[in-house]
């Protein structure tokens, strides 16, 4: 249940475009900028998504997805690494429900 300190619009009359201006605010406050990250950092990763492409083996890939300007979100998705686009600088991620192509410059994490 919500409180009227986290939610000023509880309890009170609020017209509908109030209440999408407050909650799009609301989601613009979770947005971050790109993550800086190190060379060795993306050496590990690059290691692991070849890998699991040549071995067949899940990894969980996250990635900073661009929102606002200079500001995003962070996604996540596990999966196997089923191809490699090198020329388009992007990778096929799929599991058991769903794919999804992913920019390889967007990628901030690969964990096994």
């Amino acid at each position: 249940m919500a409180s009227k300190i986290s939610n000023p619009t509880v309890g009170r009359f609020v017209l509908p475009q109030q209440r999408e201006l407050y909650l799009q605010m609301r989601e613009d406050e979770k947005l971050v900028p790109m993550p800086v990250l190190e060379q060795d950092e993306l050496e590990s990763m690059q290691y692991l998504i070849r890998d699991s492409a040549r071995e067949d083996y899940a990894v969980t890939v996250t990635w900073w997805q661009p929102t606002k300007g200079d500001l995003g979100k962070i996604c996540s998705m596990w999966g196997v690494v089923k191809w490699i686009d090198q020329n388009g600088r992007r990778i096929k991620l799929a599991n058991d429900e769903d794919w999804r192509w992913i920019p390889i410059d967007a990628i901030v994490s690969v964990r096994t």
